[in-house]
């Protein structure tokens, strides 16, 4: 018997990494079923909790805030003209 363990610490990205302004993207990461709120390029914006590990909001460079602590994107988010 094998396990897999990959030790993962909280993680949120954006896909997909850019997007004309307005446009809904898809914000994966891991224990975001509590998210206070969420940023875009250090602008609040609007979003859904969609699950634990799904959030969709509008674009920007994400940070999420969940009780335990704010968690930022690894890679910024491009606005397309």
């Amino acid at each position: 018997m094998f396990r897999l363990s990959a030790d993962l610490g909280p993680f949120v990205e954006t896909q997909p990494i850019s997007a004309k302004a307005g446009k809904s993207i898809n914000t994966p990461g891991t224990n975001l079923e509590r998210a206070t709120s969420v940023a875009l390029n250090g602008t609040a914006a609007e979003f859904t909790v969609e699950s634990s590990s799904l959030i969709t909001t509008t674009t920007g460079a994400v940070q999420v805030v969940t009780p335990g602590g704010t968690l930022s994107s690894n890679v910024p988010f491009r606005v397309l003209p």
